[in-house]
């Protein structure tokens, strides 16, 4: 007689058990996602229709899906779409550069060190309560060419999520971890790859992850005016030509690049971090 036959059989079915739940959990998830866009996309359909058949805003009936989408293969095809995503791109990418470049040095610093966080904590609140927005007129003065103004602002609004998120991990982790690199003869570079940084790995993602969300909402008003190029101006070009089929598009792309690039922060904050919960 087999005794382990009894066993084996427990395991797969528990097994297969935990794997139909796993389909049944991606299945609800996917379903719940097309089905919460469906109903975004019924909502607009539906505001485009109360607009058409009005009178006095039929002339707006362009904002509704069908123009919208119809738009697409006309913003793509002379390159707008391109161009547009490529230029903002290039700003958010080096302005999110420069953001986490001086915030997390800075955030190190102030979950390390007492008297950099309280002799900071004052200044470093006041300028981050400043809309970034309202650092325009003084960027375009300071600097050479709009470009730089708008990588600044971006720089500006990002830096902030960035170092008190990396300054509220540091401060949860164990200081017996610092005494014992100390005792092992670890030097400050160790202890800031071999600890800090692992340990602090999840907070620094989110802090990057809010980062880019307050980087993508300021990057669109501040291409409004002195540029040529970038989303904010192809938005604001189709407005001053009553092009609003290619604004809504072009609205619509802001939206499904936002998503991507949370999704992707989402997913490497999942892959990079030893949390393993959802975020």
């Amino acid at each position: 007689m087999n005794t382990n036959a009894a066993p084996t059989a427990a395991v797969v079915d528990a097994a297969l058990s935990d794997s139909t739940r796993a389909m049944k959990s991606a299945g609800r998830r996917s379903f719940n996602w097309v089905a919460g866009l469906s109903i975004l996309l019924a909502l607009w359909w539906f505001g485009a229709y109360l607009i058409e058949i009005n009178p006095s805003t039929r002339h707006f009936a362009d904002f509704g899906p069908i123009p919208t989408f119809q738009a697409f293969p006309v913003l793509w095809h002379d390159g707008t779409i391109q161009n547009a995503v490529a230029a903002s791109g290039y700003r958010l990418g080096v302005g999110l550069l420069i953001a986490i470049a001086i915030g997390i040095p800075i955030g190190i610093m102030m979950g390390r060190s007492r008297t950099f966080r309280e002799l900071s904590n004052s200044p470093f609140q006041l300028l981050r309560m400043i809309s970034p927005l309202s650092w325009e007129p003084i960027a375009v003065i300071v600097f050479l060419s709009w470009n730089h103004a708008i990588i600044f602002l971006i720089a500006i609004a990002s830096v902030w999520p960035v170092a008190f998120s990396t300054a509220a991990g540091l401060a949860k982790v164990d200081p017996a971890w610092f005494k014992v690199s100390r005792n092992l003869g670890a030097k400050p570079w160790h202890t800031l790859t071999q600890i800090i940084l692992p340990a602090i790995a999840f907070d620094i993602l989110t802090g990057i992850r809010a980062a880019l969300g307050v980087a993508w909402i300021v990057l669109v008003p501040a291409e409004f005016l002195g540029v040529t190029s970038g989303l904010g101006y192809s938005i604001e070009d189709a407005r001053e030509t009553l092009s609003y089929n290619h604004l809504t598009a072009m609205v619509l792309v802001i939206g499904v690049i936002g998503y991507m690039l949370d999704s992707t922060c989402a997913l490497a904050i999942k892959r990079f971090s030893w949390h393993r919960g959802a975020v």
